[in-house]
C-alpha cells in the first residue's frame, strides 16, 4: 500500500463539488452524492446488488470501470485531484476527479511499474528496470507530469564509482554500487523526509527526498521484499521469506531492526498495512490468510491476535480505511472486514466484478455519504471504483446511501 504525501494540485477548472483529497471538508452532503453518482459513467459488471445483505455480507456497487491500460494494473495512488494508475505496460494514466475522465498519460523506462508514491509536488515511481524515477507536477507547463531525475542520480554515481569499497557482489561475477538495486523495485513508502524502496534483491534502501541521495542499503530479508508501509517513524517490510520486519532510527544514526513478525512457514507475505496509531499490523499471505499482530512501541510484546482464511487464493494487496480493512485477492474478489476489539477482523462484505486477480487497492481518505470510495486495479487491465459504507450491513442507514435511481438499470441484479 502506497503511503501518500500532501495533496499536490487543485484546479479552478474542477467543479466546486470535487471530491479531491484537498477538499476543505471531509464530509459531503446528499446533494454532492447525487452529483457524484450522475457524473460517473457506470458500466455493467458481474456484481449483484441486493436490496438487503445476504448471508450477513454486503455486496457493493461499482461506480465506474476505467479502461485504457495495455497491461495489468499494478499500483494506484491518490494525487490531489487526480488518481494515478500504473501498469505492466510501463504507462501511468492520470484520471481526474470527480468525473474520472482520462486527463493525461506519462511514463518512461524498461519493464513494468511496480509502485508509486506522491510527496509534495513530486511523484516517485519504482520500475522493473531497478530504477526509481522522479516526476515533478506543475500546472505551469503543458507537460504536467515532467521527468526530472532518476535514482540513483548521476551525482550519486559520480561520487562513488571510483572507490572499489562502494561495490558489492550481487551474484556470481557481478558487482554493483551499493546505491543500486540489483533487481525489480517492488514497493515504496515515505516517512519523515525519506523514501524507502524494497526490491526483489532482498534489500531495503533509504533515500533523502531533499537531495535524492541514497543514504543506506540494508540487507533486510532472505527473499524478495513485496511490501512496505510506514507508521509512527517505523518502516515495516513484508517479504517472500514469510516475515514482516520493523525498522527504525534514532536521530542521525542508521536504521536498525526493531522487531520481527513471523507468518506461516513457507508462505510469502505479499503486502503489509499498519493502523494509524501503529498498534496493529496486518500481513497478506500467499496461502489466502490474513494475519494480524498487536504490539507496543518497544516491540517487546508483539503477539499474533488474528489468523483468518480470508480468500481461497493468495491475498495480493490490503488497505485500511478507518475501522475497515480491505483485502484484494488472486480469486478476483475484494473482502471488506471490520476491525473489532483487540484488532480482530470480522467479515462484513465482499466485492466481485474484476475479471482477473486484484493487484492493488487504494481507499479515499474522504468520507462520502457515510462511506468512502475504494479504487481497485487488476490483472484484467481495469481500474474500478466502489462506494463502501463505513458501518456494518446490520446497522446500515439507507438514508445515507448514495442515490443511484437513474443508474440502477445498468447494474446486474
Amino acid at each position: 500500500m502506497a503511503t501518500l504525501g500532501t495533496p499536490l494540485l487543485s484546479s479552478s477548472a474542477t467543479s466546486s463539488r470535487s471530491m479531491s483529497s484537498n477538499s476543505s471538508s471531509s464530509e459531503v452532503d446528499d446533494n454532492d452524492i447525487r452529483f457524484v453518482s450522475q457524473r460517473f459513467q457506470l458500466q455493467d459488471v458481474e456484481v449483484c446488488v441486493p436490496c438487503k445483505p445476504f448471508s450477513g455480507f454486503q455486496s457493493y456497487r461499482s461506480l465506474a470501470v476505467l479502461s485504457g491500460h495495455v497491461g495489468s494494473v499494478s499500483c494506484l495512488a491518490l494525487c490531489g485531484e487526480f488518481i494515478l494508475s500504473a501498469s505492466q505496460g510501463k504507462d501511468i494514466i492520470v484520471w481526474q476527479q470527480p468525473d474520472l475522465r482520462l486527463f493525461t498519460k506519462f511514463g518512461q523506462g524498461d519493464g513494468s511499474i511496480k509502485a508509486l508514491v506522491t510527496v509534495g509536488n513530486k511523484v516517485f515511481t519504482a520500475h522493473q528496470d531497478s530504477r526509481i524515477r522522479v516526476w515533478k507536477v506543475s500546472r505551469r507547463s503543458e507537460n504536467v507530469f515532467r521527468l526530472v531525475d532518476t535514482l540513483p542520480t548521476t551525482k550519486d554515481y559520480l561520487g562513488k564509482f571510483m572507490k572499489q569499497s562502494n561495490y558489492v557482489r550481487t551474484r556470481r561475477h557481478h558487482k554493483r554500487l551499493w546505491i543500486e538495486h540489483a533487481d525489480s523495485i517492488s514497493c515504496l513508502t515515505v516517512c519523515n523526509g525519506l523514501i524507502y524502496s524494497g526490491s526483489w534483491d532482498k534489500t531495503l534502501k533509504v533515500w533523502r527526498i531533499a537531495d535524492l541521495k541514497c543514504l543506506e542499503s540494508i540487507k533486510a530479508h532472505d527473499d524478495a521484499i513485496n511490501g512496505l508501509v510506514a507508521s509512527k517513524g517505523i518502516v515495516y517490510s513484508a517479504s517472500a521469506d514469510g516475515k514482516i520486519k520493523a525498522w527504525g532510527k534514532e536521530g542521525k544514526s542508521s536504521h536498525s531492526l526493531k522487531g520481527i513478525l513471523e507468518g506461516h512457514k513457507d508462505v510469502s507475505l505479499n503486502s503489509v498495512v499498519v493502523s494509524e496509531d501503529g498498534k496493529w499490523v496486518y500481513g497478506a499471505g500467499s496461502d489466502g490468510f490474513v494475519m494480524g499482530w498487536e504490539g507496543s512501541a518497544d516491540f517487546v510484546s508483539w503477539k499474533l491476535i488474528c489468523e483468518i482464511k480470508a480468500h481461497e487464493m493468495a491475498v495480493l494487496c490490503v488497505c485500511l480505511a478507518g475501522e475497515l480493512f480491505c483485502s484484494g485477492s488472486a480469486d478476483k474478489s475484494i473482502g471488506i472486514w471490520k476491525r473489532e476489539a483487540y484488532g480482530k477482523l470480522c467479515k462484513v462484505g465482499i466485492i466481485n466484478g474484476h475479471e482477473g486477480p486484484v493487484k492493488c487497492l487504494q481507499a479515499s481518505p474522504n468520507s462520502i455519504g457515510g462511506g468512502f470510495l475504494l479504487y481497485s486495479g487488476g490483472l484484467d487491465k481495469s481500474v474500478r471504483v466502489w462506494w463502501v459504507p463505513k458501518h456494518s450491513p446490520e446497522k446500515q442507514d439507507n438514508s445515507t446511501e448514495p442515490n443511484y435511481t437513474e443508474e440502477k438499470s445498468t447494474i446486474l441484479c
